[in-house]
């Protein structure tokens, strides 16, 4: 078999078993799912499995950064065809919020993975894949004298900690989605220039 050949199969493989993990995370979550269940659905051998996941942890931090990367690229997408950076933001801040309605937002992200991986790893993360997209629209916003002059960085980790609290009472109370975004909303009407 040639390299090609072997390195194609061996990513199939992989994405078969982060695909399935995926699947039997959101709907059971981590603790009752065991590798069993995973190389079934997967449809490849427990030999398999661990060639790619040293532990079913390592299979979980794979499925995990596979969520938030998928999400931060939906929001890129969406958030760049925004009128201006204010409204790009709250595009975000809505589709973010929808998006922890679903059960792999709500099983995997937030109650899961800051099990699973901790609470610094969890954070370290989701700020790889959200914090630069979130500092750089509120960068445009000050530039474009939408919102006040103000520093960017502290911004950026503070709204991504509402937006973490927003999707806690998201995931609680789903009715409230429009409610909550409103308030993140209100709150950077709060940053406009006076």
């Amino acid at each position: 078999m040639s390299v090609n050949r072997q390195a194609a199969r061996s990513a199939s493989t992989r994405a078969k078993l982060v695909r399935a993990a995926r699947t039997l995370f959101a709907r059971h979550g981590y603790a009752a799912v065991g590798t069993e269940q995973i190389v079934r659905r997967a449809g490849v051998t427990r030999g398999a499995l661990y060639h790619h996941f040293a532990t079913k942890e390592d299979l979980f931090l794979a499925v995990y950064e596979q969520v938030e990367h998928d999400l931060t690229a939906r929001l890129v997408s969406l958030v760049s065809e925004a009128a201006s950076p204010l409204e790009a933001l709250r595009i975000g801040i809505r589709t973010f919020l929808d998006a922890c309605r679903t059960p792999e937002m709500q099983r995997i992200v937030l109650v899961d993975a800051p099990a699973v991986l901790g609470w610094e790893r969890w954070r370290e993360i989701a700020q790889q894949n959200g914090l630069g997209l979130t500092e750089g629209v509120l960068n445009a916003a000050v530039e474009a004298g939408e919102i006040a002059p103000i520093a960017v960085t502290p911004l950026a980790h503070m709204l991504g900690g509402a937006l973490d609290e927003a999707a806690l009472l998201v995931v609680n109370d789903p009715d409230q989605t429009d409610t909550v975004a409103a308030t993140l909303e209100r709150l950077l009407d709060g940053l406009r220039p006076r």
